[in-house]
C-alpha cells in the first residue's frame, strides 16, 4: 500500500514539475513579447524625427553638392 501512495506522490511532484516548466517558459515568452512590444512602441514613435533626419541629411548634401558645383564654375 505505501508502495502505491509513494508511485502516486512521485507522479503528483512528476505533474507539478512539468506544470513548473511550462509556467517558466511562459513567462520567458511573455517577457520577449513584452520587451518585442516595447522596441516597437519606441520605434514607432521615433519614426517621425528618423524622416526629419533623413530629410535633413538629403538636404544637408544637395546644399553641400550646390556649393561645390558653385565653387567648380567659378565667380
Amino acid at each position: 500500500m505505501s508502495e502505491t501512495v509513494t508511485m502516486d506522490q512521485q507522479e503528483q511532484i512528476a505533474r507539478i514539475e512539468r506544470a513548473q516548466e511550462e509556467t517558466r517558459k511562459f513567462v520567458t515568452e511573455q517577457h520577449k513579447l513584452t520587451a518585442e512590444a516595447r522596441k516597437l512602441t519606441r520605434d514607432a514613435s521615433l519614426a517621425p524625427w528618423q524622416l526629419v533626419v533623413t530629410a535633413m541629411t538629403a538636404g544637408a548634401a544637395l546644399f553641400g553638392a550646390g556649393a561645390a558645383f558653385t565653387k567648380l564654375m567659378g565667380p
